[in-house]
């Protein structure tokens, strides 16, 4: 029986320096696969604005040029996403931790889109403590989380309908809470919808990854603990 356990006891160190050393072979691989894509990438977006540069007079051309920067940029920042991503995943993240006024937080972001909401008819309802409301976070990421929300919800919302904004304290937590109503039918559940790379629309109609920029897990740890 105790060779039987000591075989149990090597087999999960084996297996977990296994993932360990296949999570970390998989994020040199991304890093380095997007290093090597950036560096022409680079040069296309120069050679483009070179080019709008140009006194150009044909009306076909300056459309082509912008359909080319436009999606030279997309990638550019998909591949920073990707690597952001990573970085999350294998916990190589530097976090900067401060005293955030979470209600401070949101009315800057929600000013930011507003342009975008308006553009859907979109009516933001917003339920929040007091202003010395405030939370131990990186605001930086967590203002890449928000971000990252709301840019799916004027995506992906139905056209004039709500968003509902809800930040609730309880005991030493808080609990933020973003509600919208999707224009498509929804046919996953909420786990899978929830999943890396799983995007609503299967169809791909509308733009983005399905990165997850930070997980659950993560989030809690360091977005949730209130001062």
């Amino acid at each position: 029986m105790a060779i039987y356990v000591n075989d149990i006891a090597g087999g999960f160190s084996n297996a977990i320096q296994e993932s360990l050393k296949s999570e970390r072979l998989k994020t040199e691989l991304i890093t380095n696969v997007s290093h090597d894509i950036k560096t022409p990438l680079t040069s296309i977006i120069n050679y483009v604005d070179l080019l709008k540069k140009e006194d150009i007079k044909e009306e076909k051309i300056k459309e082509y040029i912008n359909i080319l920067e436009q999606k030279s940029q997309r990638l550019k920042k998909l591949i920073e996403d990707l690597v952001e991503a990573s970085k999350v995943s294998s916990g190589n993240v530097k976090l900067n931790i401060e005293k955030i006024s979470i209600k401070e937080l949101f009315q800057q972001t929600i000013g930011e889109f507003k342009d975008r909401f308006e553009e859907k008819n979109l009516k933001i309802e917003v339920q929040m403590p007091n202003e010395g409301t405030k939370v131990k976070a990186d605001s930086r990421y967590l203002y890449r989380v928000i971000e990252n929300i709301f840019s799916n919800i004027t995506k992906y919302a139905l056209e004039n309908s709500r968003v509902y904004i809800d930040v609730k304290e309880e005991k030493e937590l808080l609990h933020i809470s973003i509600k919208n109503i999707s224009k498509e039918k929804l046919n996953i559940s909420s786990e899978e919808l929830m999943q890396r790379f799983v995007r609503g629309d299967r169809a791909r109609h509308t733009e983005g990854s399905g990165l997850r920029f930070i997980n659950s897990k993560k989030f809690n740890r360091v977005a949730r603990r209130k001062i």
